[in-house]
């Protein structure tokens, strides 16, 4: 499993059976990001506008490419489970 976000990435997608992403409405994430504690990055006004442009224009095109999209305000254990099902499943 390989998770994050380049610019090239989709250069190697030919190389997984499954692109997998997981989201969550802008509000949900400003809101986590605004309550965490243990990463800074999402405490000022520019970071914040920064991750709304990231949804509007990057977003999208994680969207057209993913072959799951997961709802990140789902319980985690389910998400694992979702994508333990990817990971045994016969093809």
């Amino acid at each position: 499993m390989v998770s994050g976000t380049v610019e090239n990435q989709g250069l190697f997608y030919d190389r997984f059976e499954h692109v997998v992403l997981l989201s969550a409405p802008l509000d949900v994430l400003l809101d986590r990001v605004a309550r965490r504690t243990n990463n800074p990055y999402g405490g000022a006004q520019s970071h914040r506008d920064e991750i709304a442009s990231y949804v509007d224009s990057v977003e999208p095109l994680l969207r057209s490419s993913a072959t799951l999209i997961l709802d990140g305000r789902r319980p985690v254990a389910r998400l694992a489970d979702e994508i333990e099902t990817l990971l045994t499943r016969t093809p």
